[in-house]
């Protein structure tokens, strides 16, 4: 099972204090650093010093770290031309030396989009696939030919389908809880899927609903990877589960059952749960983002016993 760092700095957090976290994610041998792709604060907490940007983040990450592998959950359709984003990723990746990973939704924040004048169109999936294909398209293309598209929403002409990843492909992460065109979509374009925030028994009907599009796809539903996101809140003792419950605005008891919350053992059973239905890799949202002993909890007693 593969523990990632997922976190949500649009709550409040400099680009230093996510540089910390991402080398504690490397230090203490996570897998990867996520973060999320927004530009506004949800709930009661003053968001200060404001926003970050995921891929101008995650670029000096790049440079700052070696082996763990980047990416975001989920960058958001809205904010960035499709030809834009897969010249971003691309570059990202040269940066880090092919350790990037690209997480690509629709948004869905409505209120960040009015916040910061980013158009909000009413179809956003049908463009989301129109973005799939051209930045997939676009990465795929060989060097000396060109790539042109005809879609609905996005037209491209004779791009050079320049820069190239530097891994040859880059993992293209597709997520939610759409019961019949997200798995579609999945099954043509991602190599991995995840389903935010849910229970076992929910996330087993979606992992099933894409391995039932992969095959109908003709493509080999164990070629996918499982995942899923899910808040992290673990301590020693009932005590220290509490006081980082209380830091981060939640119940110790709808984050035990919405997430994975209380001893290490716990935790540990919760996610071998997750691993029964299917799930390879979980990201580890982690909300309080200076609470570094939380990680070295986790690495030292959950992820230990996972390995």
């Amino acid at each position: 099972m593969d523990l990632r760092i997922f976190t949500e700095p649009q709550q409040g957090a400099t680009y230093d204090t996510l540089l910390a976290v991402a080398k504690a994610t490397e230090d203490l041998g996570f897998d990867a650093f996520f973060r999320s792709d927004h530009y506004l604060r949800m709930g009661s907490v003053d968001g200060l010093p404001g926003p970050t940007d995921a891929w101008i983040t995650l670029a000096g990450l790049a440079r700052e770290t070696s082996r763990i592998r980047l990416g975001t959950l989920m960058t958001a359709g809205t904010f960035r031309l499709p030809g834009v984003l897969a010249i971003q990723v691309a570059q990202v990746d040269q940066m880090s030396g092919g350790r990037v990973e690209l997480g690509l939704g629709a948004g869905w924040f409505e209120e960040e989009h009015k916040a910061y004048g980013i158009p909000f169109p009413k179809e956003k999936f049908a463009r989301l696939e129109e973005q799939l294909a051209i930045v997939t398209g676009l990465w795929g293309t060989p060097p000396g030919d060109t790539f042109s598209y005809e879609g609905t929403h996005y037209q491209l002409t004779d791009s050079p389908a320049l820069p190239k990843p530097a891994q040859s492909k880059v993992p293209v992460l597709i997520g939610g809880h759409g019961a019949k065109r997200t798995p579609r979509l999945a099954a043509r374009y991602a190599d991995e899927f995840n389903i935010p925030f849910a229970s076992v028994e929910d996330s087993e009907r979606q992992f099933g609903r894409v391995r039932a599009a992969a095959d109908e796809a003709g493509r080999k539903a164990g070629d996918l990877v499982y995942s899923n996101a899910l808040v992290a809140c673990v301590g020693k003792d009932d005590a220290e589960v509490a006081r980082r419950a209380a830091v981060i605005g939640r119940e110790v008891a709808e984050l035990k059952a919405n997430g994975l919350a209380g001893s290490p053992a716990e935790v540990v059973d919760k996610i071998g749960r997750y691993a029964e239905i299917g799930a390879s890799r979980v990201y580890l949202q982690c909300l309080d983002l200076s609470d570094l002993d939380h990680l070295e909890l986790i690495s030292a007693q959950v992820q230990s016993q996972l390995s």
